[in-house]
């Protein structure tokens, strides 16, 4: 076969060879995307017990850091150690609520009527209160600490805010209206 006859033919088998390799792709992402939409997201039981699971060690850690910042708050500190207490105290707080978010996130959506909007409301309420905790962080490091009586009124109105917020990012549990979920939730061991 003459050289320039071997490279048409080379070159022909290589197309065919693309293009089978191409069509073989588009097959098969199409069998994915159909076997993904065919999937079912999580039982309620499951979705419960992973969001319980994602949220007993945030509360938990809130707990300790609301108990902490309790006995900043009250401690014989300089300004500037109650500043670079608290900045990390809410700054755990921060990244705590920003755990259990991406954990509920993971955890996928309940297969529920309106699994979609109480999922997403769990990952905003979360998101809600990661946002808080960080403006207080933020507000706290913004603080100057050479007048202590001047930084305690700003830690205060700093807390005082992130209160009211933390209250406003609550999930309105009144729109969980799955009686399957609410089952769940009180049945699951992770949720007790």
């Amino acid at each position: 076969m003459p050289t320039g006859e071997r490279s048409r033919t080379l070159q022909r088998m290589r197309t065919c060879r693309a293009a089978a390799a191409g069509k073989f792709t588009v097959v098969l992402a199409t069998l994915m995307m159909l076997v993904a939409c065919g999937s079912d997201g999580p039982s309620p039981r499951a979705w419960a017990a992973s969001v319980c699971s994602a949220l007993t060690p945030w509360r938990a850690e809130i707990s300790k850091l609301t108990n902490s910042t309790d006995q900043q708050m009250t401690a014989q500190t300089t300004p500037a150690q109650a500043k670079e207490n608290l900045v990390r105290l809410f700054g755990g707080a921060e990244q705590a609520s920003e755990t259990a978010r991406r954990k509920v996130e993971q955890a996928g959506v309940p297969e529920v009527e309106h699994g979609e909007e109480v999922s997403a409301g769990f990952r905003a309420s979360l998101a809600s209160m990661r946002d808080a905790y960080g403006r207080a962080r933020t507000t706290i490091d913004g603080l100057g600490t050479g007048e202590a009586s001047t930084f305690y009124e700003g830690v205060q109105a700093a807390v005082e805010t992130l209160q009211q917020e933390y209250d406003a990012s609550a999930l309105d549990t009144s729109r969980l209206d799955s009686e399957e979920l609410k089952r769940a939730f009180d049945e699951v061991p992770e949720c007790r």
